[in-house]
């Protein structure tokens, strides 16, 4: 997003007081952004607010005498990289489906060659009516890209879809439209997470993985047009826009699920922190300290998990998988043996040990190791562009297997 060109355009709805935070979560993610408003827009939130958001002058006529030498729709047009219509009310909605350009919004969204992102919001009814539908249609067959709405209380009143989508939500749909799309047709499967094996009816063995690293590739995968498959486990994470999440707790689950999912799939991560072992037998009870004898200690047999992505490598064919070590010593040796004795076609190992590659960090610091020996070692990053890097490497994997 650093230095993209986006144009947020405003209409005329109630759900305009959440374009300030849109502005700001876009800024925020390195974005220059302007922004055009229909004169019904300016009800509902201020100009200057915007303005003195992003930094430069709101524009809100068709013909504004101050833009000497420049027609304002034509070159907001040609500067936007993407234009983000939010709200994108019934009526602008269908202005733009069929045409019309009866306002500064609406010649710019006629005019530009960029991307579309639209966010509607509206009355249920409105957003359910035949006209709003058949509307959709027929800009979604002409590229234009859509996220929301969604459900709940209405400011009308009124219960149902219809909501605006959150600004968080927003910017990130907004991100996928300026991302490649180099991973379009693929389908890539992502573990994330850690297991929990259950001792008894309140009790497990877990291991203190955040998840995050996986939910980062889940969501760099969806960005760049790949679909996307979560294998989560118990996690607070929320799921990444455009991504299909399935939640699983313990590492048979896991097994059963990246095993199901396998098939489809072309590219497989498997970034979660599968438990080595699990208790022989859970109890269905709460095992309480008044039931063991005195001073009697509890024991626990551990009986081995299968080991997921061995097996997954196994069966690959041409498919690419993936695996991660998280090491809290020999990092490099360990990840070497890792690699081998799995059969993966990449390894990506990370010091534990390390603050900026330790358990709920948003950084990490990862060595990328290969069959024939190689590493390449990267500096500390934010987990999503440890996620890029992991997948620009995937794909140049494919190009080079294909």
């Amino acid at each position: 997003m650093e230095q993209r060109r986006i144009l947020v355009a405003v209409t005329g709805g109630i759900a305009a007081y959440k374009v300030p935070e849109l502005v700001r979560t876009l800024i925020r993610a390195g974005a220059v952004v302007r922004c055009a408003m229909t004169r019904e827009a300016s009800e509902f939130v201020s100009p200057m607010v915007l303005q003195t958001l992003t930094g430069h002058p709101v524009r809100d006529h068709l013909f504004d005498p101050s833009q000497e030498g420049e027609i304002d729709h034509i070159s907001l047009a040609d500067w936007a990289e993407l234009v983000v219509l939010a709200p994108a009310t019934a009526n602008t909605l269908a202005k733009l489906a069929h045409g019309l350009a009866d306002d500064l919004v609406s010649a710019v969204l006629l005019a530009t060659r960029a991307p579309i992102l639209a966010a509607p919001a509206m009355n249920v009814n409105m957003w359910e009516h035949p006209a709003t539908r058949a509307n959709l249609e027929v800009l979604r067959s002409r590229g234009v890209h859509t996220i929301g709405p969604e459900a709940g209380e209405l400011a009308c009143g009124w219960e149902g879809l219809g909501r605006m989508s959150q600004p968080e939500a927003i910017a990130a749909a907004a991100e996928s439209c300026l991302a490649p799309n180099d991973l379009a047709g693929e389908v890539v499967l992502v573990s994330a997470g850690g297991t929990q094996e259950p001792v008894d009816a309140v009790r497990y063995l877990g291991n203190r993985s955040s998840g995050k690293m996986g939910f980062a590739i889940a969501a760099e995968a969806a960005r760049r047009g790949a679909r996307a498959v979560l294998v989560a486990g118990p996690s607070s994470l929320p799921t990444p826009a455009g991504v299909r999440r399935i939640d699983v707790g313990s590492a048979l689950e896991m097994r059963d699920a990246m095993t199901a999912e396998f098939d489809a799939a072309t590219i497989a991560v498997m970034a979660a922190a599968v438990a080595d072992f699990r208790p022989s037998q859970s109890s269905q009870r709460k095992i309480k300290k008044e039931d063991l004898p005195d001073g009697a200690g509890l024991t626990l047999e551990l009986v081995p998990n299968p080991d997921i992505l061995a097996e997954l490598s196994r069966t690959k064919g041409e498919r690419t998988v993936v695996g991660f070590a998280a090491e809290s010593h020999d990092m490099i040796e360990a990840a070497r043996r890792k690699l081998t004795r799995k059969g993966c076609d990449l390894l990506v190992a990370n010091d534990i040990t390390q603050q900026a590659s330790g358990f709920d960090s948003d950084t990490n610091t990862v060595v990328f190791v290969w069959p024939d020996g190689q590493i390449e070692q990267l500096a500390s990053l934010p987990k999503r562009e440890v996620a890029a890097q992991l997948l620009d490497r995937v794909m140049k994997l494919r190009g080079e297997s294909q």
